[in-house]
């Protein structure tokens, strides 16, 4: 009895003792970012201001990305120049002076012309005879300015015939430039700030795409864009990833989708129709180049980067932010949650020692990284090589080009609603099936409109796919190195653009062949997207234990809007979390 008593009063002092820590827990109770920020308004006019400030970013991508397609595309119809026949129209110098090829587009010779007396041919109206002699061109090109009605570089000089790679070549050392710029700019924003990584960015696409207006050779032109490939998605993502940032969690979502859906969109479509007005191809690069030295107004009406403020221990500057936030979204911060959040980042320790090399060790997480990788890899060169093949349909290619890159609209809005009912996995799967289908069409019909709306659907899915791995890739690694392991995804994608223009220069052999490729690699892409854990529904893993174990749950078939019950789903997950 007397046991008994003094373990109760034990026990009583002990509740005693958990109420006062309790108390003394909840005035020191730890405060993180996003519910400070929450406090300073969940989406107000500050967070709509950003919004549409970051608009010129998405342009400046969309200039630095698509506008080489517009200095370098070449007329599909193009035959050796005659200079004696300048008084002939086009239709009778081709005709008389170029030997028909039946392997090559449009049944004639683009590299080949006849060897004939041409001043006795006029006077005795004698017709071509395929005995004649035949040599390559010797004064040039003629190129049908229907089809692309002022000069491009390739046009002015000469990128034809023996010369018809240097295209492929420049927009491969584009995308060299866009790794080297993910590690340079990725620097910068890592050591001095996400503001000046997007300054800089752009100002290599400035001074870069002006030199280009410049360029007398391939390697003169190749280096600049080289340059201006450290500009691209640099340029934009520093900016877009700030917005991101000052948005609370409910509505990230939809901020990583509309301006994409709005802006790039409206850029993309919008790009034809500047190169057209432009009239010659050292416009048109100093049209698109020039804009972006406005990045240097950036520092002037964009914030930092809260978190890297935080991550540099400017945890003054970052509760600044967020008060100015609640001013003017007229929210008061109170005093005694910004004091919570102030002892919670002065007491907090980083985790040390973690890396991407983490990853590696455990065989689960390194199966999922690497086919991640290779799913965006996949993407990545489908997207660019959908892009670069509408030049080769016969049909205007910037009505084509203005056609498919709309596609952006309708693909992300749909996304939107659909991507939490149909899951990660199977929305990615069938969009990229779509697109393995369409683009193996595309070879079949080969020209007119009917192969453009075959494009038109095959970018409608691979647009899907792109958008969903972004998320994707950052809800299947853990916190410590999600950062370092979505750039090393995104950089992979850099890697396999590259090939990109060389898999549409295969239509100089066989023309049909670039559209079967695209549809096999995507096909590729939809079979990776197979070995990946589904995320819907589920917390993002916060250790590498909890990444494992959302691998080791995952079940093959699995779509939200099947399951039971969301809330139950992600509850029985944490738990097995919390078990292990």
């Amino acid at each position: 009895m007397e046991v008994r008593n003094c373990t109760i009063q034990t026990h009583e002092s002990d509740s005693d003792n958990v109420k006062s820590n309790a108390g003394e827990t909840n005035s020191h109770k730890e405060v993180n970012y996003d519910e400070l920020l929450t406090s300073a308004g969940v989406f107000g006019r500050y967070q709509v201001f950003l919004f549409f400030v970051t608009f010129p970013f998405y342009i400046f991508t969309v200039f630095s990305y698509y506008t080489q397609l517009f200095l370098t595309e070449v007329p599909p119809n193009h035959w050796c120049w005659i200079p004696e026949l300048e008084n002939l129209t086009q239709i009778e110098r081709r005709n008389l002076a170029i030997p028909q090829d039946l392997n090559a587009q449009f049944g004639y010779s683009h590299c080949k012309a006849y060897v004939a007396n041409w001043s006795e041919i006029l006077l005795t109206s004698q017709k071509p005879n395929q005995t004649w002699n035949i040599e390559s061109c010797k004064f040039g090109w003629e190129f049908n300015r229907t089809e692309i009605p002022y000069p491009t570089i390739s046009t002015e000089l000469g990128w034809v015939c023996d010369k018809n790679s240097y295209q492929a070549t420049a927009q491969a050392i584009f995308f060299v430039g866009s790794i080297a710029g993910g590690v340079v700019v990725g620097w910068v924003a890592d050591r001095f700030g996400r503001l000046p990584a997007a300054v800089l960015s752009n100002l290599f696409g400035c001074v870069a795409g002006i030199a280009s207006s410049f360029a007398t050779n391939i390697i003169y032109f190749s280096v600049c864009r080289f340059f201006v490939g450290m500009a691209y998605d640099n340029n934009m993502t520093m900016t877009y990833l700030i917005v991101l940032e000052y948005v609370a969690p409910k509505y990230r979502t939809v901020i990583a989708n509309l301006p994409f859906a709005i802006f790039y969109s409206l850029g993309a479509t919008t790009l034809p129709w500047i190169a057209l007005a432009c009239g010659h191809w050292k416009t048109l690069s100093l049209a698109t180049s020039i804009p972006m030295a406005l990045a240097i107004l950036a520092p002037f009406v964009i914030p930092e980067s809260p978190r890297w403020l935080l991550y540099v221990g400017r945890i003054d500057d970052a509760i600044t932010k967020v008060i100015t936030i609640g001013r003017v979204n007229k929210k008061e911060i109170p005093l005694k949650l910004i004091e919570q959040f102030k002892l919670t980042y002065t007491n907090r320790k980083e985790e040390k020692n973690i890396s991407i090399l983490n990853v590696f060790r455990s065989s689960k997480l390194r199966k999922v990284f690497l086919s991640m990788c290779l799913l965006f890899m996949c993407i990545m060169l489908v997207i660019d090589a959908l892009v670069r093949s509408i030049g080769g349909l016969e049909f205007d290619i910037f009505v084509s080009f203005t056609l498919v890159s709309f596609t952006e609209l309708p693909s992300l809005v749909l996304m939107s609603f659909i991507l939490d009912l149909t899951g990660r996995k199977w929305l990615t799967i069938g969009s990229l099936l779509m697109c393995c289908i369409f683009s193996i069409l595309t070879a079949f019909i080969n020209s007119g409109l009917l192969s453009v709306l075959c494009v038109v659907v095959a970018r409608f899915g691979v647009n899907m796919a792109f958008n969903i791995t972004m998320q994707w890739s950052a809800e299947v690694m853990p916190t410590a190195v999600r950062g370092s392991g979505v750039s090393i995804v995104h950089i992979t994608g850099f890697v396999s653009s590259i090939l990109a223009p060389y898999v549409v220069y295969l239509n100089n052999f066989v023309l049909w062949l670039p559209s079967i490729l695209i549809g096999f690699i995507a096909l590729i892409g939809a079979l990776t997207a197979i070995i990946l854990p589904e995320t819907t529904g589920i917390e993002m893993p916060q250790s590498f234990e909890d990444a494992e174990n959302l691998i080791t749950n995952q079940k093959f078939f699995d779509m939200p809007c099947l399951r039971k019950s969301n809330k139950n789903y992600v509850g029985n997950v944490n738990s097995s979390f919390e078990m292990h």
